[in-house]
């Protein structure tokens, strides 16, 4: 395969995860239902289902803006890098159907559990998503950048906690899901700059 092939390859591999990742969002935002009236109360009473949108939101955009730069770092493709990539996406991809649920049954721990659960699938694709790229360009800048993936790691870590504490209250999920999402709000840098030291 050529170097021209490849970057073709990976070029399509991100506009199909861009694709799917804003079908999820519109699929996500057509969940969400106006108040039933003119009213705070009514407001009042859908707010829960508009701040999971929202931290389902970022999610999904935290993911693509890392994704983006995740694939721009590397210059292989391997069969291991499409189907991680591809399971990545499955988990992203049901994300609308426990945003929607926890909406309206956000007091409940079985909803916030699962959504912890399918985070942390999410995560640990993500994560070995990285493996793989790695593993497929070992002289790359991507390799060099993330040689140990800490933020990778804790992001994972909290998450198996959320769940777990989405069984005692699911408060304590929620704070857990707003940290991750803190974590990684600000785009990972260490890919960026070494993209530019090796430019």
């Amino acid at each position: 395969m050529t170097t021209a092939e490849v970057e073709h390859g990976l070029e399509r591999l991100e506009a199909f995860s861009d694709g799917v990742m804003a079908v999820i969002i519109t699929i996500t935002a057509f969940e969400l239902k106006p108040p039933v009236a003119p009213t705070a109360r009514a407001v009042e009473q859908r707010l829960p289902e508009l701040l999971i949108y929202a931290l389902s939101f970022v999610f999904i955009g935290i993911y693509w803006n890392n994704h983006h730069h995740l694939l721009r770092s590397a210059h292989r493709l391997s069969g291991r890098v499409m189907w991680s990539n591809f399971l990545l996406l499955f988990w992203l991809s049901l994300i609308p159907v426990f945003t929607t649920w926890i909406g309206t049954d956000y007091k409940d721990s079985l909803p916030a559990a699962l959504y912890g659960c399918n985070a942390l699938l999410a995560a640990i694709s993500y994560y070995v998503l990285v493996r793989a790229l790695i593993a497929a360009n070992p002289d790359s800048p991507l390799a060099e950048a993330i040689a140990r993936d800490v933020k990778g790691v804790l992001s994972i870590a909290l998450y198996a906690a959320a769940v777990l504490g989405a069984f005692v209250t699911p408060w304590i999920a929620y704070g857990l899901f707003a940290a991750v999402a803190l974590i990684w709000f600000v785009p990972d840098r260490r890919l960026s700059r070494r993209a530019e030291a090796h430019s």
